[in-house]
């Protein structure tokens, strides 16, 4: 019993030291800006830069349209698979899985061909059009979690019998979502939510191939041309993630304690 417990704590050090000793190293080279001394200048210098407020706000902004676009899309066809169509459920998990499987940048070629200057539909004509473009491949690629992560909440709750007693009352569909499905997936969806702003914050293929100021090809362009400047926007960039996860962690552990 020792030997196992021992075997388990060393595990888990070696995958703590896996993960934090590179984070620490890169902290570490991010305070060197100025020589000889210690300081949060490159820190200084990012958060005054002009390009990095931009093009965080605009990719904060994009995160928010694509949570709630995505929302729009997913809850009800998770409800309705849920609760009518169950059999087509390896079906919906099957396509919700493919944005794992098809490398982002074969999506992002194909919205190309599909909606550049000379088609039908040409949305890269405007920065408008574009950004509903890259919205919706933020979405695509969001997909896998969002749904996974909505999916886990209705499965967590009687959706059958909850319909059932609000269609007696003679609630609609619409109603029945709005006012007693999503309030009792709040947590499921705010899961959802965080992941999905985790990867925009961070995605690069999208927004460089549709030329769209986000804070991915910021990352890329900083990180071409200085040397702490990078390191210290991978640090914010992890302490953002890490941010997110903390805060699914205790959504998700106050939901579960909120349960008779």
């Amino acid at each position: 019993m020792k030997t196992d417990r021992l075997g388990h704590w060393l595990a888990i050090l070696i995958g703590t030291l896996y993960f934090l000793v590179p984070l620490a190293a890169t902290f570490e080279f991010s305070l060197r800006k100025l020589r000889g001394v210690y300081s949060f200048e490159a820190y200084r210098v990012v958060l005054a830069d002009p390009q990095f407020q931009s093009s965080f706000t605009f990719s904060v902004g994009l995160a928010v349209v694509t949570i709630v676009f995505g929302m729009a899309i997913i809850v009800p066809m998770a409800y309705f698979v849920e609760l009518r169509l169950r059999k087509l459920r390896p079906f919906v998990e099957f396509v919700t899985l493919l944005p794992l499987v098809v490398p982002a940048i074969v999506i992002v070629f194909g919205y190309l061909r599909l909606y550049n200057s000379s088609s039908l539909l040409p949305l890269t004509n405007s920065s408008l059009g574009t950004n509903f473009l890259l919205t919706c491949g933020y979405v695509t690629l969001a997909l896998p979690y969002m749904y996974r992560s909505i999916e886990t909440g209705l499965r967590s709750i009687d959706v059958r019998t909850l319909t059932e007693a609000a269609e007696s009352l003679g609630a609609s569909s619409g109603t029945i979502i709005w006012r007693i499905i999503l309030p009792n997936i709040r947590s499921a969806m705010l899961s959802g939510a965080f992941l999905t702003f985790a990867i925009v914050i961070g995605e690069f293929t999208f927004a460089s191939l549709l030329n769209r100021p986000a804070f991915g090809p910021y990352l890329q362009l900083i990180g071409a041309n200085r040397a702490y400047e990078p390191a210290a926007l991978a640090v914010m960039a992890f302490m953002i993630t890490w941010a997110c996860m903390g805060i699914i962690q205790v959504i998700s552990r106050n939901a579960a304690a909120a349960r008779p």
